[in-house]
């Protein structure tokens, strides 16, 4: 923390008399590279509100509580070997008050318009952090989802919005982390397809938008079968980080499946949210720690 963080308890009022309180917070905060030596990275995950998306297991509206998801930001921001968040903007000034992104590698998510169960979900449109607002506000990086269905235009509207951010990013030398998926709906549920050859073919994709892939970075889920991982990542040169995503039970099963595909050679690292932040026995840190040791 800084001297001058607020507490949560005090972020309604700080917004409320001093709003240049973010513009200065972010201009005095003290920053790192995207990696060091060990070209390794472990980042938190919070940007699944924005989408509509509050869901953690059985309870639909566990992300809900905006104090409680502080409160566990910034305790696993505080753990060793965790380099840094990705969240929208709301979530990440309320870090930067807190003092919580000193010495931390922060990602600003770019398009949640794609809104969880929507009709439109698949037109996910830009609503979020622009390439101008990441450089402004001296955060070191963008996320963007991707995910394509062949029967749906909304993907291609993405697609192209996509390409456009990716050029948008590189204009201001910032690395983007394009998220692929070929999605599909399953009795009006959108699902995304994790077998190997869907993955692969969505890395394809990604890895081609924009005018240059010199500050692309893939994040990509582990396919429905690990050994797929292998051959999968060998379809771009890109770096990649892998994301959780929801654990259904198994969270030894999980960790294996990271560690496994950790040590591909163009995997640099993991970028994880609900799966350590709401972990199934309530310890955030020990969640955070073991993620970190995989590493």
């Amino acid at each position: 923390m800084t001297p001058s963080s607020v507490s949560i308890r005090e972020l309604a009022s700080v917004r409320t008399r001093h709003p240049e309180a973010v513009a200065e917070a972010a201009a005095r905060r003290a920053r790192r590279p995207l990696v060091d030596a060990s070209e390794r990275l472990m980042i938190v995950a919070a940007d699944h509100p924005a989408r509509g998306a509050l869901g953690v297991g059985a309870d639909e509206l566990a992300m809900a509580n905006r104090a409680e998801l502080l409160e566990r930001l910034v305790l696993a921001l505080s753990r060793p070997g965790v380099d840094g968040v990705l969240g929208t903007a709301d979530i990440l000034e309320d870090l930067l008050l807190l003092g919580a992104l000193e010495h931390k590698v922060v990602l600003g998510s770019m398009n949640r318009g794609g809104l969880a169960g929507a009709s439109f979900e698949l037109d996910d449109r830009f609503t979020g952090q622009r390439a101008e607002d990441i450089a402004r506000l001296r955060f070191d990086a963008g996320k963007l989802l991707l995910r394509i269905d062949y029967d749906d235009p909304g993907s291609l509207r993405t697609l192209y919005a996509a390409a456009r951010a990716v050029d948008d990013m590189a204009a201001h030398r910032l690395p983007v982390f394009v998220e692929p998926f070929l999605s599909t709906r399953v009795d009006g549920k959108l699902t995304n397809d994790l077998s190997g050859p869907a993955v692969a073919r969505s890395v394809a994709i990604a890895a081609g938008l924009g005018g240059t892939s010199a500050y692309t970075w893939l994040k990509l889920p582990v396919t429905e079968d690990p050994d797929d991982m292998a051959w999968v990542c060998e379809t771009s040169t890109l770096p990649v980080v892998l994301l959780g995503g929801e654990v259904h039970g198994d969270q030894e099963g999980t960790y294996e499946k990271w560690r496994k595909a950790l040590s591909l050679p163009t995997v640099r690292g993991l970028v994880v949210g609900r799966s350590l932040l709401y972990p199934a026995d309530g310890d955030v840190g020990a969640a955070v720690d073991t993620a970190v040791g995989l590493l």
